[in-house]
């Protein structure tokens, strides 16, 4: 039996950036498909939803692409109401969205970039979530996972993006205390260093370093010796969005190969 047969999931950017590697949001679309459910692909970018539908498609899944920007509240809206009529019910909500462009240290933050941030990262998250939980607490059944960061308890320099984490594990733990009742779960995971075409291509862009340098530099930083791949953020999401988590609500995952144990 598959992990996720006769599921319906609806993940929240399933598109991705270009880069040499695999993204979380394709990841998990690309294993939960393959573990039996539904999958919707939202992403504001349609084509690189439609190109993670084709891939699932490849491999006999089942998934469609939705195009939204969810920093725009009618855009979650219809998120929960296209799921529903192409669906039918909502079993997984994944939301996996974030940016750190443009962010500051504390002393040279502009308001613009603050707002920004704070809208994808945080009030997308939160909007997403009221749209869906009517949903859920109907059906008295559902499982939530947002993608939060390692960023949430450690830096010094990026503080939006940094604050912004934090708030989205605050987030996480209010839903789950809320609408544990409904039998509606809410759990965050916290990548750390990762391979992803997000973090190499737009870091490396960003400090001028190429490619090779800045892996060999995350590398060295983590415990395990390497960064993680978009796959070991899947991998943990499935298990939490799964059957198997069935009692585990309000739980702040860290997958980072130890560096948060350092951290401590």
């Amino acid at each position: 039996m598959k992990r996720l047969a006769d599921k319906t999931a609806i993940i929240v950017g399933a598109g991705q950036t270009q880069g040499e590697t695999i993204g979380n949001g394709r990841a998990m679309a690309l294993l939960f498909a393959r573990e039996g459910a539904h999958v919707m692909c939202v992403d504001r970018d349609l084509g690189s939803a439609e190109e993670t539908v084709r891939m699932i498609a490849d491999e006999g899944g089942v998934a469609f692409a939705f195009e939204a920007d969810i920093t725009q509240t009618p855009l979650c809206a219809a998120i929960v109401s296209g799921a529903m009529a192409r669906m039918g019910r909502i079993d997984i909500l994944v939301n996996n969205v974030g940016t750190g462009r443009g962010d500051a240290p504390p002393h040279a933050i502009e308001e613009d970039a603050w707002d920004r941030i704070m809208d994808i990262n945080l009030k997308s998250m939160a909007m997403t979530i009221r749209h869906v939980l009517p949903v859920m607490r109907q059906q008295r059944s559902g499982a939530i996972l947002n993608i939060s960061s390692l960023a949430a308890i450690a830096g010094h320099h990026m503080v939006t993006y940094e604050v912004s984490k934090m708030a989205v594990n605050r987030l996480t733990t209010v839903v789950a205390a809320g609408n544990a009742k409904y039998n509606v779960r809410c759990n965050v995971i916290m990548p750390g260093l990762m391979d992803t075409p997000m973090a190499i291509t737009g870091i490396a862009a960003a400090s001028g370093k190429s490619a090779e340098t800045l892996r060999a530099e995350r590398n060295a930083r983590v415990p395990m010796g390497r960064m993680g791949t978009a796959w070991d953020t899947a991998r943990a999401a499935l298990f939490l969005c799964s059957g198997e988590a069935a009692f585990i609500t309000g739980a702040v995952l860290p997958v980072d190969g130890g560096t948060s144990v350092n951290i401590g």
